[in-house]
């Protein structure tokens, strides 16, 4: 999809370097405390205002929902703006990694849409991602404090599971609310899906490092580039680097 007066931008994967659950709200919702980060692996959009509907290319294009469901045309909306997209989709899915998010993040600052609170209306990791770069991220995914830029490798691992967020979310409570130094939801992802520890443990023998489950999964992360692909038949490895936010 291209026009004359088309757009190209970008939707940067974003990932949750640490994650703890403060509180949980009367209406269910569990406040937040986490550390991300935008990564260079991304999306690439071509808006075209003069166009309408969503289409899909690229790698992980399989799957990614192309009508009123879809992250893009929530954020048409939102921003009270009509426009065809055509998303080339670099992310992976379900692994944690806001591809949806950006995606809608992008849009909106197309679209000069730069209102936190209810960009955190159609995702709780937008409005970080309308943000980008690195920041502190409270309440619901919406107070979002900006942090300086560090500049990171890293490896993504991404098996091949997936896990629902709102099942984490569920594990965690039914769990007691345990904590952890780095990520409150990892327990609770892998009681929603077992075979995340099997995978916790793969990647830590090939890698020989400690790892870290992004959000809710199911992308394990290590610091650093790791030549470790060989290793792990089924899953896919992706070398990636954080960036900092987008003028």
């Amino acid at each position: 999809m291209s026009s004359p007066m088309s757009v190209t931008v970008r939707a940067h994967a974003k990932l949750t370097l640490t994650l703890r659950i403060t509180d949980v709200r009367a209406d269910g919702y569990h406040l937040i405390d986490a550390e991300m980060v935008s990564l260079a692996l991304a999306d690439t959009l071509t808006i075209a205002p003069d166009g309408t509907g969503i289409t899909c290319d690229g790698p992980f294009a399989d799957g990614t929902p192309l009508d009123g469901s879809n992250l893009v045309a929530r954020a048409l909306q939102l921003a009270g703006r009509s426009a065809g997209a055509h998303i080339h989709k670099a992310i992976p899915h379900g692994g944690g990694l806001g591809g949806g998010s950006s995606d809608a993040a992008a849009v909106l600052r197309w679209a000069g849409y730069n209102n936190l609170a209810g960009a955190a209306a159609i995702g709780a990791d937008v409005p970080f991602c309308l943000v980008g770069g690195r920041a502190r991220v409270r309440g619901i995914g919406e107070l979002i404090e900006p942090l300086p830029f560090e500049p990171l490798a890293i490896t993504l691992v991404i098996p091949p599971l997936a896990v629902s967020t709102p099942a984490a979310y569920r594990a965690w409570d039914e769990l007691g609310g345990p904590h952890s130094q780095t990520n409150d939801l990892e327990e609770a992802a892998i009681t929603v899906e077992p075979r995340l520890a099997e995978w916790r443990d793969r990647i830590e023998a090939a890698a020989g490092q400690r790892l870290t489950l992004a959000g809710s999964g199911a992308t394990w992360f290590l610091r650093g580039h790791h030549q470790i692909a060989e290793a792990l038949p089924g899953a896919r490895v992706i070398h990636t680097q954080t960036v900092p936010a987008e003028a």
